[in-house]
């Protein structure tokens, strides 16, 4: 049995198990599956120019990855989340940020700057 979608867009899938990024690695675009249990925090922040405003897909500083969104400068919030089992944090943006920022924050997840 699948388990349940909590949020779905084009960008991420997250579950009660796992975010799955889609268009993660570069040149293939293949999706990043992350257990839930991997996640030691999430930071919201609001997209500027320094955080990754602009970034499209890759890295600028080679400590954070963004998987591919073109739509990416147009968004209202940039998440990001540092992992137990790698040094590389992972700089992604929702369709709906609010929605996803609520979640991650009813899962404990998210830490205040």
């Amino acid at each position: 049995m699948a388990p349940e979608t909590l949020y779905q867009d084009k960008l991420v899938t997250i579950t009660h198990d796992e975010v799955i990024f889609q268009r993660y690695y570069f040149p293939i675009r293949k999706p990043k599956v992350v257990k839930l249990r991997d996640i030691k925090w999430i930071s919201v922040e609001k997209p500027t120019l320094r955080n990754g405003k602009w970034r499209i897909h890759g890295t600028g500083n080679f400590k954070i990855w963004f998987p591919q969104d073109f739509g990416r400068p147009k968004r209202d919030r940039i998440f990001f989340a540092g992992l137990t089992n790698q040094w590389v944090q992972i700089g992604f943006t929702v369709e709906d940020g609010e929605r996803v920022e609520k979640l991650f924050r009813s899962m404990g997840f998210v830490k205040e700057k």
